[in-house]
């Protein structure tokens, strides 16, 4: 009888610092799939589950679809909207018993009103319908809170390495490898998690970190151990499990799971220093544009990255170089639909004094007032993320004295310098290039810019994760304690 394997996406990544939260509409701007996500093209987000479709398929087995939704990282959910989402999987999963298999692509820090742990809730929901004979495999982000009641709920879970997130697909393929072998009973998967006891942010594709990735691939497919993955952690929650952890998967040996995801645990620790990402601050990285002539400069505005929930309107390192005078600098995308309408009713070649940014609360900043001119107007904008497009909304290029000021109607962070092409900017035509994003624009500037600096601002995604209110977690962390093993 042929195998039937379950498949579905459900996620966002909550920054609970942020003044809004997410609804509806937030997953409908990035689409809902109701079984037939596979029958578009691939998001970012849906890519695994046409991964996994083929690989059952190409078996003989059978697939049952299910809702495939994600929404931009932003606030906490609404109760209500998650709860519906969630129930939709569920029933779809009592529909289509009996199974062997359940795949899902999530997150790992979704946060819902009354739900600090929504993954854990979906999958052990999971779990409570189709029993303990039947393989559960989530693939998650790498900036996850990683819980216990996931671990206990699921056969395998498997984590981004990659950040840019460049792998999606690789992990997918991976994931779906093990549970197949799982259904098939040639493995019987454990798994074993290591508190690190740190909240830091890491650049996977340069070194020295990338060393790291490096070794836990090296150690895949060996020995028993079937997958190693870290769990950065997503900063900007207040959930019992916000942090850094390791994660190993092994063939029947939880003993060696354990082992292995404490030594790699203490190899970041023993390195942390070096591993995790450097940042200046907003004065500092406004003196290394002032003295570079050898451009492109990249400033990354990492604390407004709409990428960790940011709003994406900070003026913080904007007010500082209209005040410096720095230029010819390029700055954005900024997300600002009200400066957008004023510039599309205006018309391109308009000149008029616009208020742009710094409407979403103190996270934000003040509104920086500018005379400009509008350069261009550009509908249904989409920019490379790999090997997907994802879409900016409508756009328009904002010129003034010293800045050039991209926006867009649809909140999301710069992938790629191609974001600026419809708007009729280079990158690669200017002193200074400003991107409101913390990691993900990398791959799609590394060829353009003479040198990547990455700068913290008082935004919604601050860096300094000393000064974050959290009251959940139940030990210690470096780097507010030097020595949380102490």
């Amino acid at each position: 009888m042929t195998k039937r394997v379950f498949i579905a996406a459900l996620g966002t990544e909550t920054n609970q610092f942020v003044p809004f939260p997410t609804g509806l509409r937030g997953y409908q701007e990035h689409g809902i799939w109701r079984g037939d996500a596979t029958r578009h093209e691939p998001t970012n987000f849906t890519a695994p589950l046409h991964v996994w479709r083929k690989a059952i398929e190409a078996r003989g087995w059978t697939a049952i679809e299910g809702l495939a939704t994600f929404a931009a990282p932003s606030g906490t959910t609404v109760r209500a909207v998650y709860e519906g989402f969630r129930d939709e999987i569920l029933d779809g999963i009592e529909a289509a018993l009996p199974l062997d298999g359940v795949l899902i692509n999530v997150h790992g820090a979704m946060v819902a009103d009354g739900y600090d742990d929504c993954e854990g809730d979906l999958l052990s929901r999971v779990r409570a319908i189709v029993g303990p004979g039947v393989a559960i495999g989530a693939e998650f982000d790498l900036h996850c809170h990683l819980s216990a009641l996931m671990l206990d709920s699921a056969d395998v879970l498997i984590g981004y390495k990659e950040y840019p997130h460049t792998d999606t697909m690789e992990r997918a393929a991976e994931l779906f490898a093990i549970v197949a072998d799982t259904i098939e009973g040639k493995v019987r998967p454990v798994m074993a998690r290591h508190d690190c006891r740190m909240i830091a942010q890491y650049r996977t594709s340069v070194p020295p970190i990338s060393e790291l990735v490096t070794r836990m691939k090296s150690l895949e497919g060996k020995d028993g151990i079937l997958s190693v993955s870290l769990s950065h952690g997503f900063a900007f929650a207040d959930v019992e499990d916000v942090g850094t952890r390791t994660l190993v998967v092994a063939d029947r040996d939880r003993a060696k799971a354990q082992a292995l995801a404490e030594q790699l645990g203490r190899e970041l620790w023993d390195n942390r220093e070096r591993y995790a990402t450097k940042y200046l601050t907003i004065a500092e990285g406004m003196e290394r544009a002032a003295s570079h002539n050898q451009g492109p400069l990249v400033l990354a505005d990492r604390a407004d990255n709409p990428g960790s929930g940011a709003p994406g309107d900070s003026t913080f390192l904007l007010q500082a170089l209209v005040e410096r005078e720095i230029g010819p600098a390029l700055f954005g995308v900024m997300w600002d639909p009200m400066a957008f309408r004023v510039a599309e009713e205006a018309g391109e070649g308009a000149r008029l004094r616009m208020r742009l940014g710094g409407k979403s609360g103190e996270v934000s900043g003040n509104p920086v007032d500018l005379d400009v001119t509008v350069k261009k107007i550009a509908r249904g904008v989409r920019q490379p993320y790999g090997p997907v497009m994802v879409p900016l909304g409508d756009m328009a290029l904002l010129s003034s004295k010293h800045v050039d000021v991209a926006i867009c109607t649809l909140r999301t962070q710069t992938f790629h310098a191609d974001a600026f092409k419809a708007v009729g900017a280079d990158p690669a035509d200017y002193r200074v290039v400003v991107v409101k994003s913390a990691q993900h624009f990398y791959n799609g500037f590394v060829g353009v810019a003479k040198e990547i600096l990455y700068v913290a601002s008082p935004g919604a995604a601050d860096p300094d994760v000393t000064r974050w209110p959290y009251t959940k977690r139940k030990t210690p962390f470096w780097p507010k304690v030097a020595d949380p093993w102490a």
